[in-house]
């Protein structure tokens, strides 16, 4: 069903095809844009940029308007954005009423519910420490539904996992992992720090370093992982 929906943006760059054999992830045609600090680095960006997918949270859209962009779709429970934008799009807003979640997750749904299998989120931290923490505990609940989902900010990239799984990296690249249940078993390989068999407060398993090309985290539970840019 994705291929009906209207696509913002066509191709690729090899600015952006270099930028991914740096930051060891591949590129997702489909974003999901919130309402935190719109980003500034040149990877987030140009992801943006390159994006044939755009669904906006809410009052993202105002962000994306003035960086030039038009939303494939707006989703959220409407309180952040004004009447005149919700008129002019329109024929691309999806209502979710929903208290009981955020407009992330309204999005993220969304575009489970179009067929899309691969999503990268932007804009889901700063502006509010809570928003953050909430959003990237998010992707914990994500890899149920998706087949790859990562969040992108100024400093690296996010994402979660609940088995054992192989990354690239590079020698030296910063990398931080926290569980979200301190009873959950997590190992590595390729870390210069070993990890204690449980991470029983997120600051234990914070600060460590690739040792070679790649990593591998295993875990019987979900683990979110952080690889900053190098």
């Amino acid at each position: 069903m994705a291929e009906n929906v209207q696509e913002t943006r066509i191709g690729r760059s090899k600015e952006l095809e270099r930028m991914e054999e740096k930051i060891f992830f591949s590129y997702s045609d489909c974003v999901v844009l919130c309402n935190g600090s719109f980003p500034k680095h040149q990877i987030p960006l140009s992801i943006l940029k390159q994006a044939r997918t755009i669904i906006c949270c809410d009052g993202a859209i105002r962000n994306l308007l003035s960086f030039g962009l038009e939303p494939t779709m707006i989703v959220g429970d409407l309180d952040s954005i004004d009447s005149s934008l919700r008129e002019t799009y329109k024929d691309r807003v999806y209502h979710n009423p929903d208290q009981e979640t955020n407009d992330l997750t309204k999005s993220v749904q969304w575009a489970v519910a179009n067929g899309y299998r691969d999503i990268t989120i932007l804009g889901a931290t700063g502006l509010r420490e809570d928003h953050t923490l909430g959003n990237i505990s998010l992707l914990g609940e994500y890899i149920s539904l998706l087949d790859s989902v990562r969040m992108v900010t100024d400093t690296g990239i996010l994402c979660a996992i609940s088995k054992t799984t192989r990354f690239r990296s590079c020698k030296g690249q910063q990398v931080s992992i926290f569980s979200l249940h301190p009873e959950t078993i997590v190992a590595s390989e390729n870390l210069k720090y070993p990890l204690p068999q449980h991470l029983r407060s997120w600051w234990c398993g914070t600060l460590n370093e690739s040792l070679s090309d790649n990593f591998t985290i295993t875990t019987d539970g979900v683990v979110i992982v952080y690889q900053k840019y190098v």
